[in-house]
């Protein structure tokens, strides 16, 4: 079968060449149209037109080529989500993204970095397991980035990253919201922006709802199941037992859920429970199912490599801009209202 070329898109869709060059380019300063341009698009899928990216790729001096380089978020439950959003966006504007994983090492960090670069990848999405504040490699420098799920010391650079704060409030208003007034946090000893951000959330969310805030009922512990089970139990045990419980995440949620077991309650009849993350795996599968606010990685993902490419193709200002994403609701069974109001 031969190849389309783009005098066949232009003969099929009656229009010049120039024209069908402008279209699929999205050359700026064009007089075409949105109409046609859309009209010229179509007819070149249903062709099955593919340009050139070689030849544009020499005249523009570019590769097309984008860079994702993670530390461990390869191995991780959301990792899927986010490198699907980040490969959709660079797919729908005809770039193709490679993506290394550094497995935390410098070194080998330094090396993919290295290699990206050989490879003349006209930028790089710097990607983080979870939400932190990082130093850039000195191997970025002057190379278009944005960062991924981080922030930069500096600011230098365009970042994404959940609003931890807002993430929190949510879960603590779907409590509060239930009739609860005595509300436990499970939270996580290591000292990220997302330990921060959930803390002052939660307090934000009880000042609103008129509840005062009792230390007593935050316990720190690791952010994984022995870690909720522990802080859990601990807190259930107590005389006055909180009626419901905000976990850090979904790992510390099912240790709670574990806790209440040992101690003979049942979720939600005798205690409410909700996380953050919306782990399928362990949202979805515990019984009843885990009412949670999910963190948008797809859609973080998926602007990262929007964003860089923006600012590659200079649709956009120079200036890093800096977003947090919402968290939504995830409403499952977990939450009910308290036995004695």
């Amino acid at each position: 079968m031969a190849k389309v070329g783009i005098r066949d898109v232009a003969r099929a869709a009656q229009v010049s060449v120039t024209t069908v060059s402008h279209a699929l380019s999205d050359t700026q300063g064009s007089r075409v149209n949105a109409l046609t341009r859309e009209h010229v698009r179509a007819v070149a899928e249903d062709l099955g037109y593919a340009p050139n990216r070689l030849a544009s790729g020499l005249r523009n001096q570019r590769s097309y080529l984008l860079g994702l380089v993670s530390d461990e978020i390869a191995t991780t439950p959301f990792a899927g989500e986010m490198i699907l959003g980040a490969q959709d966006a660079a797919y729908e504007r005809g770039w193709l993204l490679m993506m290394l994983d550094t497995a935390s090492d410098r070194e080998l960090e330094k090396r993919q970095i290295s290699t990206l670069l050989q490879h003349q990848v006209d930028g790089i999405v710097y990607a983080k397991m979870y939400h932190q504040r990082v130093g850039l490699p000195a191997e970025l420098a002057g190379v278009p980035t944005v960062l991924l799920d981080a922030v930069s010391e500096d600011g230098i650079v365009s970042s994404v990253v959940p609003d931890e704060v807002e993430a929190a409030r949510a879960a603590v208003r779907a409590l509060i919201g239930a009739g609860h007034r005595s509300i436990g946090f499970i939270t996580n000893i290591d000292d990220i922006p997302a330990t921060h951000g959930r803390f002052r959330g939660y307090r934000e969310a009880l000042r609103e709802g008129g509840i005062e805030f009792d230390p007593a009922l935050v316990v720190e512990a690791v952010s994984e199941a022995h870690g909720g089970r522990t802080a859990a139990y601990q807190l259930l045990s107590r005389p006055e037992r909180p009626t419901a419980l905000f976990c850090f995440n979904d790992r510390m949620a099912m240790g709670a859920y574990q806790a209440a077991g040992s101690l003979g309650l049942k979720i939600p009849h005798d205690v409410s429970v909700v996380g953050i993350d919306n782990l399928e795996l362990i949202a979805g599968s515990l019984w009843p199912g885990l009412t949670t606010v999910a963190l948008p990685h797809y859609g973080m993902g998926r602007w990262a490599v929007t964003r860089l490419l923006d600012e590659i193709e200079g649709t956009e200002e120079a200036e890093p801009v800096h977003i947090m994403f919402d968290c939504p609701l995830i409403e499952r069974g977990s939450v009910a209202p308290p036995l004695q109001i």
